[in-house]
C-alpha cells in the first residue's frame, strides 16, 4: 500500500514539474515575441521605415506616458475609466455568475436563451447607447451598463461550462452529505469549477474595459478613450501614444497576473484528477 502511494506521489510530482517547465517556456517565448516586436518597432520608426512623425517609437511612448503620469494631469479622466469599467466588472461577474447558474439548474431556461446567447455577439453593442442615454441619462451609468451588457454572457458562459465539468463523484458526496442547494454550490460546485469561473472573470475585465473605452472613444466627453480620440483629432500624437501606451500597459499587466493565476488554477485541477 505505502508503495502504491510513493508512485502516485512520484507521478504527480512528475506531472508537476512537467507542466512547470512547459508554462515558463512558454512564458520565455512569450516574453521573446514582446520584446522582438518592440525592438522591431523602435528600429522601423528610428530609421525611417515607419512615417516617425505620425508613428512614435516605442521608447518615445514611454517618455510621454512617464511624463503624462508625473504631470497628473489626466488623473481625474483615468480614474473615471477605472471606476467606470470596475462597476461593470463587479456587475457583469455577479450577474454573469447568478446566469450561468439559472441556466445550469433550468435546462428549459437553457434550451431557450441558448440560441440567444449564441448569437449575442454578433450585434455591435454600441448601437444601445442612445437607447441607455435615454434610459439612464447623461451620465457615466450608460458606458458602465454598457460594459456589463458586453460581458455579462462570457462570465455567464464559462460559468455553464465550470459546473458541467464538475466531477459526478463530487455531486454523489454532496447528496450523501445531504447538503442543500445553497451548501452545494458554495461548498461542492463553486470550488470545482473555480478554473473555468476564473476564465470568465478574466474575460469579463477585457470586455467591460473594451466597451467602457470604446463608448468613451465614440460618444463620450469625459474619462482616457475620450482624450485619446481628442488627442488624435488635434494631431496631439505625443499625448495620444503617452496615453495608448499607458492603457496598453495597465490591461497587459492585469492580462498577465490573471493569467498566471488561472494557470496555477488549471494546474492543481490537473493534479487532483490524477491523484
Amino acid at each position: 500500500m505505502t508503495n502504491v502511494m510513493d508512485g502516485d506521489n512520484r507521478q504527480s510530482s512528475s506531472i508537476a514539474v512537467s507542466m512547470a517547465y512547459r508554462r515558463h517556456r512558454v512564458v520565455l517565448w512569450r516574453l521573446l515575441l514582446v520584446v522582438s516586436v518592440i525592438a522591431l518597432l523602435e528600429l522601423a520608426s528610428r530609421l525611417s521605415w515607419i512615417d516617425p512623425v505620425s508613428f512614435l517609437p516605442p521608447s518615445a511612448m514611454a517618455a510621454s506616458a512617464w511624463h503624462i503620469l508625473v504631470d497628473g494631469m489626466y488623473r481625474e479622466d483615468m480614474l473615471l475609466t477605472l471606476s467606470s469599467a470596475g462597476t461593470a466588472v463587479v456587475m457583469a461577474v455577479a450577474g454573469g455568475f447568478l446566469l450561468g447558474l439559472l441556466l445550469f439548474r433550468f435546462g428549459r431556461l437553457r434550451r431557450v436563451l441558448d440560441p440567444l446567447l449564441l448569437s449575442y455577439y454578433a450585434v455591435p453593442i454600441f448601437v444601445l447607447y442612445p437607447m441607455l442615454i435615454v434610459i439612464f441619462g447623461l451620465n457615466r451609468w450608460p458606458l458602465i451598463v454598457l460594459g456589463f451588457l458586453f460581458a455579462i454572457v462570457a462570465m455567464a458562459v464559462n460559468t455553464l461550462n465550470g459546473l458541467e465539468r464538475v466531477p459526478a463523484v463530487l455531486l454523489r458526496t454532496s447528496k450523501v452529505l445531504h447538503l442543500g442547494p445553497l451548501e452545494e454550490v458554495w461548498l461542492i460546485k463553486l470550488p470545482a469549477s473555480l478554473p473555468f469561473i476564473f476564465t470568465g472573470i478574466k474575460l469579463t475585465i477585457v470586455y467591460s474595459f473594451i466597451a467602457v473605452i470604446g463608448g468613451e472613444f465614440l460618444l463620450s466627453g469625459a474619462g482616457l478613450g475620450y482624450q485619446i480620440a481628442f488627442a488624435y483629432n488635434n494631431f496631439d500624437n505625443q499625448t495620444m501614444y503617452g496615453l495608448m501606451f499607458l492603457l496598453l500597459l495597465f490591461v497587459g499587466v492585469i492580462n498577465l497576473l490573471l493569467h498566471s493565476a488561472e494557470q496555477r488554477l488549471y494546474q492543481r485541477r490537473v493534479l487532483k484528477e490524477n491523484a
